[in-house]
């Protein structure tokens, strides 16, 4: 195990081509003439190395392992408890956890498991694309509660949720806490307010908290289950050390349920999906992470914070034009476009062809997102300002 005080390696990129990366074959799939040093700055996994702490353990973990099947270890369950007590506050038990290959399969499964063909799910957009497809491939019903804009940030409109949960066709309520993509830390007193309408409605919450451990300095996320007894057990807790620690391609989950009948009907509806045990390897790096991964995740958040001062005062000084949200919590960058006069459309196909910058479309996160981009910020800092200074060239040769 490395000392606490290691300075880790935020600085050197790893090219990924060919290496099978979702986001970098995306990239070429839009621009197939992309110059060689351009990297994405798109779906949320990070360009920087995975703590060393985690590829070595593994390593060690494998001269002496037989990759048969495996479930869970008390040194895993013991690694998910301590964690969340650790760095959230949240004292819970090992059967609480239902591991599941993704927060995205678990929501999927979630809306299976407490609604019906043609109820209605609410969700806050512009908000995570997949909640859209979990929603509609299943046969459900999209029913938005939009964020409002509050000069440069986001509020919950609750006359609206209070609304939309009356409806007694509307069975659940999937929340983003913290919100993805415009990067708030919901406030305690905001999460009560939401807690309090789902549960005079008869409203399940699930709370996708994948981005929970990535909170900037100056700000507090409060785990939606921890506000009182009554919201913990009307709650279905997505946690992951995916987004924390770079581990996406593990394919490992923690679902969190303290109420037994919910959990049973959770885990009955994972059951028919044939999901019974999952990466040995996802388990253990897992384990690692979360015991042995602390101190590369403080030095990973300053990063981020750094990154995403730099990045407000470069837009400052060369591209005023462009609104530059703040980031309470992820690694996430939302920006507002519409400055620049062109519709999504044009927008995408500047940016990827002239620009040659990757971001996600705004438009992917619903309507409500329409002339708005978010920047992936985990990468080193001189990547990200490569990508910024790209994008101020190609502004500027066009006039706009």
């Amino acid at each position: 195990m490395l000392a606490q005080k290691t300075k880790y390696d935020f600085d050197n990129l790893i090219n990924r081509t060919n290496t099978g990366s979702y986001k970098w074959e995306q990239m070429k799939g839009w621009n197939p003439n992309v110059s060689k040093e351009v990297i994405p700055f798109s779906v949320a996994d990070m360009e920087l190395k995975n703590p060393p702490e985690i590829i070595e353990g593994l390593k060690s973990y494998l001269d002496d392992l037989v990759l048969g099947y495996t479930i869970p270890t008390k040194g895993f369950t013991d690694a998910v408890c301590g964690w969340m007590e650790k760095r959230h506050n949240w004292q819970i038990e090992p059967e609480w956890i239902v591991s599941t290959p993704g927060v995205v399969y678990a929501f999927y499964t979630a809306i299976k498991a407490f609604s019906e063909p043609g109820d209605g799910i609410i969700i806050n957009p512009p908000v995570y694309y997949p909640f859209y497809s979990g929603i509609e491939l299943n046969d459900r019903k999209v029913v938005k509660s939009p964020l409002v804009q509050d000069g440069m940030t986001y509020t919950i409109d609750y006359d609206d949720l209070e609304k939309k949960a009356a409806d007694p066709n509307n069975k659940v309520l999937l929340f983003c806490s913290p919100h993805n993509p415009v990067g708030r830390v919901w406030k305690k007193e905001e999460l009560e307010k939401v807690a309090d309408i789902c549960l005079r409605n008869n409203v399940l919450i699930i709370s996708d908290e994948i981005h929970n451990d990535l909170i900037m300095p100056g700000y507090e996320h409060t785990l939606f289950a921890t506000i009182s007894d009554d919201v913990a057990n009307n709650l279905i807790v997505c946690t992951a050390p995916s987004k924390t620690f770079n581990l996406a391609g593990m394919q490992l989950s923690n679902i969190i349920i303290p109420n037994k009948e919910i959990r049973e009907r959770f885990v009955k509806e994972n059951e028919k999906n044939g999901v019974n045990t999952l990466n040995i390897l996802g388990y253990k790096a897992c384990e690692i992470a979360y015991t042995q991964c602390e101190g590369w995740l403080d030095q990973l958040i300053q990063l981020i914070y750094e990154n995403h001062n730099i990045l407000k005062e470069y837009m400052s000084e060369n591209l005023p034009q462009i609104k530059v949200y703040d980031i309470e919590g992820t690694y996430l960058q939302w920006f507002d476009f519409r400055a620049l006069g062109l519709d999504k459309d044009e927008l995408e196909t500047f940016l990827h062809t002239e620009a040659e910058v990757f971001f996600d479309e705004g438009y992917v996160f619903g309507d409500e997102g329409n002339g708005f981009e978010r920047m992936n910020l985990a990468c080193p800092t001189e990547t990200m300002l490569q990508g910024l200074e790209q994008l101020k060239v190609a502004i500027n040769n066009r006039g706009l």
